[in-house]
Parts: C-alpha cells; structure tokens; sequence
C-alpha cells in the first residue's frame, strides 16, 4: 500500500493534482450523536439554553466544510459549489443523525470536506448541548459515499 501524501523520502507533503482533470465530485458523510434519554427529550422538546441548535448545526457545518484546507495539514483549498446539512433524529436511540454532502467541480475530491463538515456540525451541537449534560458523545464519524474523481464511485455498507 502506498500512501499519497508521503514524497519518496517518506515525508509529508501535498498531493500534485496539477495534471488530473476537473470533473464534479460529491461526498457524503455522516455524524451520529448520543445522548442520555432524558437529554434527548429535553433537546427534542423545548431545546437548549443557547438557542436554534439546529441552525446553529448547520451553519457551523457548511462553513467547516469551506474552511477544511486551513484546519487539515495537506488538504486542497477547493472552489465548493455545494454543501448541505441535514439532520434527523433517531429516538429510539436517543440520536441525532447528521449528514454533510460537498459538492464540487475540481480535480481533487470533497471526502474531507463532507467529513470535516459532519464533525464540526456534531462538535457545535455538543457545544450548545453540554449544558444540559456533559455525557453526551459524538459515537461515529464516516464517509457514506463518494462519487467521481479517478477511482470512481465507493459507497459504505451502510450508507
């Protein structure tokens, strides 16, 4: 296995996407938050202390996922042309899904961004939500699927 963002002599640098085409590439991913029962009633029912969580959620997300090459070492800075985040609720399991879709036209894909969006959207929920409960966990983090690029579509078992 070769990693991509190792030179020849095994230090870090960015990737040379410089000769790859443009093509649109999109990405999903998904955060998954838990929360003890009763918080997530609480949080269902009247809200936080703090205000609109769920904007505050989606907001926080989208621009996570604009600002990825500035918080991950390496990345592409990249022209988005979209990115979503929607969230659901899962009550028999007291979670809140969070899902965080990129969208671009660029020759490198939006894994990263999707990813760095879902988690800084599940980090703003604890934020808002920590008050009410400091044992709530952000439980899972991942990519669901991703389409163009070289190496095409790839999708999660569970996607």
């Amino acid at each position: 296995m070769e990693f991509s963002h190792l030179d020849e002599k095994g230090s870090a640098s960015m990737v040379d996407v410089s000769g790859r085409k443009k093509s649109l590439r999109e990405a999903t991913a998904r955060a998954r938050i838990k929360f003890p029962p009763a918080v997530f009633a609480e949080l269902t029912g009247k809200g936080v202390p703090k205000g609109d969580l769920l904007a505050a959620a989606r907001l926080a997300g989208i621009q996570g996922a604009k600002k990825t090459s500035e918080l991950i070492p390496l990345t592409h800075p990249l022209n988005i042309d979209c990115v979503t985040v929607d969230i659901s609720f899962k009550p028999e399991e007291s979670i809140m899904e969070i899902l965080c879709l990129a969208r671009a036209d660029q020759s490198t894909g939006v894994e990263m961004e999707a990813l760095t969006g879902a988690s800084i959207a599940a980090l703003t929920v604890y934020d808002m939500a920590k008050s009410l409960d400091k044992g709530i966990e952000i439980v899972g983090v991942k990519l669901l699927e991703k389409t163009g690029g070289r190496s095409g579509e790839w999708r999660s078992e569970d996607a």
